[in-house]
C-alpha cells in the first residue's frame, strides 16, 4: 500500500513538474530576430534578409519578401539583417542593416519595397515602429528617439531618452506613449506628440533591461539582473519574478493578466498572472536563447528564439 502510495505521488509530481511542450511549430527561412501576428497571418523577419509570412492555421509559408543585399567592409555582397517589423493598414515596416555600419527603412505595400530612410542620413536604428500613416517612432543605439515624417523625411522631434545605451521600446496601445528601457535599468514613459518625458520607473531592475512590454497599464520588463519586473500603473505598484538565468525575453498578453518570460538557461517559459502572481504553466522545447514571446489573445502564445523555429503554444 505504501508502495501504491508513493508511486502515485511520484507520478502527480512529474505531471505537474513536466514542461508543456508547442502545439505547433513554424519554420522560417533563417534564424528568426522579430515576429508579429496581423489577423490569421504571423510575420517572421529572419537574419537573412527575408521576411516569412505564414498562414496560422496552415503553419506553411503563403509569402516571403526579400531585401536586397548589401555590401560589407570588404565589398562582399551579403543579406541584410532585419532588426524589426511593424504593420499599419496592410503596409509591412521593415528596418534593415544598411551599408557601413548604418540602418536603412523599407516600407512593403502593393508588392512594392520603397526605401524610406537609407545609409545617406548615417543613422544607427535599433528599432522602428508606425506611430501613424505618415509617422515613424525610431529608436537609436544612442538611446535617441525620434518622431520620423515620412513625407517630409524629417524629423518632428528628437529626444535622449539618458546616457545609458538603449535596449528597446514599447508604445502603448493608443499610441500616446512610448516606454524606453536601457542599460541602466530604469524605464523612461514619454509622450508621443512631443517626446517629453513624463514618468521614471526605477528601483526594481538593478542592470540593464533587454526588453519591455506594456499592455493595459501593465508594463513587464527582462532583466539581466535575473528579474521580470511588473509594473501597474493603475495601483501604482511594482513586483519582480526571480529567474534562475538572464531575462531575456517578456511578453503580455492583451489585457495585460498574464505575462510569459525566459526563466532559465534551458530556455523555458513561466506564464504567470500578473494580478495574483501564481504560475500557470511552465513551457519547454525551445532549443536556443528566447528573442520574442508574443501572446495571441488570451490563451496563446508564440515564442522564438535564435533558431529558425516558432513555437505557438495553448495555454491552459
Amino acid at each position: 500500500m505504501i508502495h501504491k502510495l508513493l508511486f502515485i505521488t511520484m507520478l502527480v509530481t512529474s505531471l505537474y513538474s513536466a514542461n508543456i511542450m508547442p502545439i505547433a511549430k513554424y519554420k522560417s527561412s533563417g534564424a528568426v530576430t522579430d515576429i508579429l501576428v496581423n489577423n490569421t497571418k504571423l510575420y517572421s523577419a529572419t537574419s537573412n534578409g527575408v521576411i516569412d509570412i505564414f498562414d496560422i492555421k496552415s503553419k506553411k509559408i503563403i509569402k516571403q519578401i526579400k531585401i536586397p543585399q548589401i555590401k560589407d567592409f570588404t565589398g562582399d555582397k551579403v543579406n541584410s539583417k532585419i532588426f524589426s517589423i511593424d504593420v499599419l493598414d496592410k503596409k509591412l515596416l521593415i528596418l534593415s542593416q544598411a551599408s557601413q555600419g548604418y540602418r536603412r527603412i523599407y516600407i512593403n505595400s502593393n508588392k512594392m519595397n520603397k526605401i524610406i530612410i537609407d545609409e545617406k542620413l548615417k543613422l544607427s536604428i535599433a528599432k522602428a515602429k508606425f506611430l501613424n500613416k505618415n509617422t515613424l517612432i525610431l529608436a537609436l543605439l544612442s538611446n535617441e528617439i525620434i518622431s520620423f515624417d515620412m513625407k517630409t523625411k524629417k524629423e518632428n522631434w528628437r529626444m535622449q531618452a539618458s546616457g545609458a545605451r538603449f535596449s528597446d521600446f514599447v508604445l502603448s496601445e493608443d499610441k500616446t506613449q512610448i516606454v524606453v528601457a536601457d542599460e541602466s535599468g530604469a524605464l523612461k514613459i514619454c509622450n508621443t506628440k512631443d517626446g517629453v518625458i513624463t514618468k521614471i520607473l526605477t528601483g526594481q531592475n538593478l542592470d540593464n533591461v533587454f526588453q519591455v512590454d506594456y499592455k493595459n497599464k501593465i508594463i513587464i520588463t527582462a532583466g539581466k539582473d535575473r528579474r521580470a519586473v511588473v509594473y501597474s500603473l493603475k495601483s501604482h505598484s511594482s513586483y519582480y519574478k526571480k529567474s534562475s538565468f538572464l531575462v531575456y525575453s517578456v511578453g503580455l498578453s492583451p489585457s495585460g493578466q498574464l505575462a510569459g518570460y525566459s526563466s532559465d538557461e534551458d530556455n523555458d517559459i513561466i506564464v504567470f498572472n500578473t494580478i495574483t502572481q501564481n504560475t500557470i504553466g511552465v513551457y519547454g522545447g525551445n532549443k536556443m536563447t528566447l528573442t520574442n514571446i508574443l501572446f495571441h489573445g488570451e490563451k496563446q502564445f508564440f515564442s522564438s528564439s535564435d533558431s529558425n523555429i516558432i513555437n505557438l503554444y495553448n495555454i491552459k
